[in-house]
């Protein structure tokens, strides 16, 4: 998982829309954000997990107040008031857009609020955003495990309580889950609900209940209708879009000073969309090459067997070339030999030719055999071509994906150097602009959703439309039922000893790896053990025996970063060894609240040079006074993106505060002009 972006609206002290925060990524990994205590560190951290999961940390007050109160004050009664949290984020070459809502209404006893919503919305290279087949907690599930929510985003302060004792037993569900263990759990259980489905369905088959069957069906035609009318007038105002930003774009043209930027603009989209097509091209053929010739992988074992009983066989003189069997029979039915003698039935003569039918019998296995053998290498040849295909797909996929992540960098280059141009009426174009691409993303979203409904409601139109068989099965279903049973116990016996060694060799490695952060972090000489459980314990190893320590708060503190940053490295390192076609998508975000307030010095300084290097991502919320120093030090040259958040404060006598960055003041507390507190979120702009 790959933070892009994070948006606010109305949620908790951020009053209306906050601007979309980018969150760093790459060389320069880290976003911090300043703020005073009680300034929204808290509820931006909790933003992550509400809108992923609908969750809030231990030291989040009033979890049923989310919704701004100025936003509410300033609503009439019963009129609903929004709030919201936005996540934009990537896993593999996949975008995904998490949106939760919740509504608040003012009502002369109090203020109501309504239960949240989450929409999850993907996209692929082609920009257009779809409704996922499956529900979104699961997709969220399967990228970052929600047990495992609390050890990527955590309160700094209190992340010692992640390995207290009750918390331990939740780390083994966890862990399996992220690194897709959970998986195969998923798939024996799947595999006996199969099991239990097959032994009922031996009972006999229900009747469905036709009428309503129908009724179902005229509903969802209905909505399939009222889907296709919208998508119409979709599609009508895209085409109008394009018609107005094809006449802004020769207005821009026409403009003095901008013309060549515009130029640029031009090849680059057209590169974009040209990246974009070779894409979906290498896609379709990584798809048919799977598709037609997938298969022969898979025969490996039956090609080798097969070459090992036909050397066997010619080994032992099972199976030699000889004569045709069907020149002995013609010479037993015309009753003479080759020789020329005769060959009467019961003779000896007839009974020794006779003898040689059983010869060349197997002289005609061996043929058949060798013309086998030849099928057999043109089987192998053809799953070497497959592994070398789909690795030559592979990797221009690969090369297509960073060279489209440049040419979309170099245009949103160009389009920023058009918003800042001094000419105002170029500025106004390059506005306009955007607002029509912001737009035509919009309705790109819905129309994607709209059709992958529609596509789902076709599908559920034609499973209603079938007749159900009524028919009680014969004995032929049952017995067939019956091996089906039988084959689906062996397919979980199977599974369950991969999944056990599997877990085994995991769990070593990853005990390695926290083993090895531990001991960089910490300047003591205890040793973290994981079990077989995943129970993450602290031991003194004195005279050859093991003795468990009891651990202060800042070694829990090490400890728990260890555990988070094993866990991460060692599934990164694991799924790209595991990664056979598709691309690794095994990078992890780490945000971390106030990560600094209760350690001292040595390891403060310790934890700050370590922790940008445990996670691909890294989000610090500090204060003035945790953010100083040695800190500041270490963490300056990773940092990529940089917010301070302005608390406003309806106080007459607040004491007002501010940060210095690259030489410009920033508040932190000041005067609000007017009776609400709110906080304001402020980008820094970073020098040289």
């Amino acid at each position: 998982m790959k933070l892009l972006s994070i948006q606010f609206c109305n949620f908790r002290q951020f009053y209306g829309k906050t601007p979309r925060l980018i969150l760093a990524s790459g060389e320069r990994n880290t976003t911090i954000f300043h703020g005073n205590n009680g300034s929204g560190k808290t509820s931006i951290t909790n933003g992550f997990t509400w809108v992923l999961y609908e969750k809030f940390s231990a030291a989040f007050a009033a979890e049923d107040q989310l919704v701004n109160k100025r936003a509410i004050a300033e609503t009439p009664l019963r009129e609903p008031v929004e709030c919201f949290v936005e996540l934009h984020f990537e896993h593999g070459t996949i975008l995904y857009r998490a949106r939760r809502t919740c509504r608040a209404y003012a009502t002369e006893s109090g203020v109501e609020t309504g239960d949240s919503l989450l929409n999850l919305q993907y996209a692929q290279e082609d920009g257009r955003w779809l409704l996922p087949r499956e529900p979104a907690y699961d997709i969220i599930a399967r990228i970052l495990p929600e047990s495992l929510h609390s050890y990527f985003f955590f309160d700094g302060e209190r992340i010692e309580k992640l390995m207290r004792d009750d918390k331990r037993s939740e780390l083994a569900d966890a862990t399996k889950a992220l690194l897709g263990i959970n998986a195969i759990d998923g798939g024996v259980r799947h595999l006996k609900e199969v099991r239990k489905s097959l032994e009922n369905h031996l009972k006999g088959i229900g009747n469905p209940e036709t009428k309503k069957f129908l009724k179902q069906k005229q509903d969802k035609e209905a909505k399939v209708d009222s889907l296709e009318k919208r998508n119409q007038q979709i599609e009508a105002d895209l085409k109008h879009f394009g018609d107005k930003k094809h006449d802004l774009n020769r207005q821009l043209l026409e403009l003095q000073g901008a013309e060549n930027l515009q130029l640029q603009r031009t090849t680059l989209e057209k590169q974009n969309d040209d990246m974009v097509n070779r894409i979906q091209q290498t896609r379709a053929g990584l798809a048919e090459a799977i598709a037609s010739k997938g298969y022969t992988v898979l025969l490996g074992d039956l090609t080798q067997g097969f070459r090992g009983w036909l050397s066997q066989r010619q080994e032992t003189g099972e199976l030699r070339r000889g004569i045709q069997r069907s020149f002995v029979e013609q010479l037993l039915n015309q009753e003479r030999c080759i020789c020329g003698a005769e060959l009467h039935p019961g003779s000896p003569g007839f009974e020794s030719v006779q003898k040689w039918t059983e010869k060349a019998a197997i002289a005609d296995v061996e043929e058949t055999a060798i013309r086998l053998s030849s099928q057999v290498d043109d089987i192998d040849s053809q799953a070497q071509e497959f592994c070398q295909t789909t690795q030559e797909h592979h990797q221009a996929l690969i090369q297509l994906i960073e060279e489209l992540s440049s040419v979309r960098n170099g245009l949103e280059s160009v389009k920023d150097q058009l918003r800042s141009f001094p000419d105002q009426d170029i500025q106004n174009l390059q506005q306009q602009l955007d607002d029509l691409e912001l737009r035509s993303s919009e309705l790109n979203q819905e129309l994607g959703a709209n059709q992958q409904q529609r596509l789902n409601l076709q599908r559920e139109i034609t499973q209603l439309g079938k007749q159900v068989d009524q028919q009680q099965m014969n004995e032929r279903k049952q017995l067939l039922a019956q091996r089906r049973i039988a084959k689906v116990v062996d397919a979980i016996e199977r599974l369950q000893r991969i999944q056990e060694n599997f877990e085994q060799r995991f769990r070593q490695s990853l005990e390695e790896r926290i083993q090895a952060l531990f001991r960089q972090i910490s300047f003591t000489p205890y040793i973290p053990i994981l079990n077989e459980n995943y129970e993450l314990s602290l031991i003194e190893r004195t005279a050859g025996r093991d003795q468990v320590v009891a651990a202060s708060t800042g070694e829990n503190q090490i400890l728990s970063l260890s555990f988070i940053g094993g866990i991460i490295d060692g599934v990164r390192s694991w799924s790209q060894r595991q990664v056979l076609v598709a691309p690794n998508s095994s990078t992890y975000p780490v945000v971390m609240d106030s990560p600094f307030g209760s350690l001292d010095e040595m390891y403060r300084r310790q934890v700050a040079k370590s922790i940008p290097q445990l996670a691909n991502q890294l989000v610090v919320l500090v204060t003035k006074t945790q953010w100083r120093g040695e800190v500041e030090r270490e963490m300056c040259d990773r940092i990529g993106q940089e917010y301070v958040l302005r608390y406003n404060s309806p106080k007459p006598d607040c004491d007002e505060d501010a940060i210095e960055r690259f030489g410009v003041r920033y508040p932190l507390v000041c005067h609000s002009p007017n009776e609400f507190e709110y906080t304001e979120i402020v980008p820094v702009e970073r020098g040289g």
